[in-house]
């Protein structure tokens, strides 16, 4: 994956635009987690300068995906259940039949309910920023969600305005 610079800036109208994008590493030990990364998140946004704009979260995986809610363990568990049900583990799917494909490489992992679920939540959020703080309220959190853990992974945050 190609980077460009972690900060750069232009002046059409003698306005400074900024655009500063940082890699978050995290590490997931189970194989569905809700990753709390609110707090690194806000660190991007104090750390790019910027007042007023916008933040993107994305994770550059296929079996990730990211979301705002609620940080409440029971809550968290819901979430778990409603995934489970929609997306069985042991369901059929086609992307396991490794021994069907052709010119593609197997890590020996059955994710085909990874790829799904991922699928269903999305791999980005934009979160607007104003005062050089994410707009989101006190309970709301940024979870980054891993479907095929445990690994390491990085999250992409790019903020971006004034």
């Amino acid at each position: 994956m190609e980077f460009f610079p972690l900060s750069m800036s232009y002046d059409p109208w003698n306005m400074e635009v900024k655009i500063h994008k940082q890699k978050i590493d995290i590490e997931s030990t189970t194989q569905i987690e809700f990753i709390d990364i609110t707090d690194k998140v806000q660190d991007v946004v104090e750390k790019s300068g910027v007042r007023q704009g916008q933040a993107l979260v994305y994770v550059p995986h296929t079996t990730m995906g990211v979301a705002l809610n609620h940080n409440e363990p029971m809550l968290i568990q819901d979430f778990m259940r409603i995934l489970y049900k929609l997306v069985p583990m042991d369901d059929r799917y086609s992307h396991d039949l490794f021994e069907l494909r052709k010119n593609s490489k197997s890590d020996g992992r059955s994710n085909g309910h990874s790829h799904c679920k991922s699928l269903l939540l999305g791999a980005s959020e934009t979160i607007p920023v104003e005062g050089g703080k994410l707009m989101i309220p006190e309970l709301q959190s940024v979870f980054a969600i891993e479907f095929d853990g445990a690994r390491k992974r990085d999250v992409i945050v790019q903020v971006m305005g004034i």
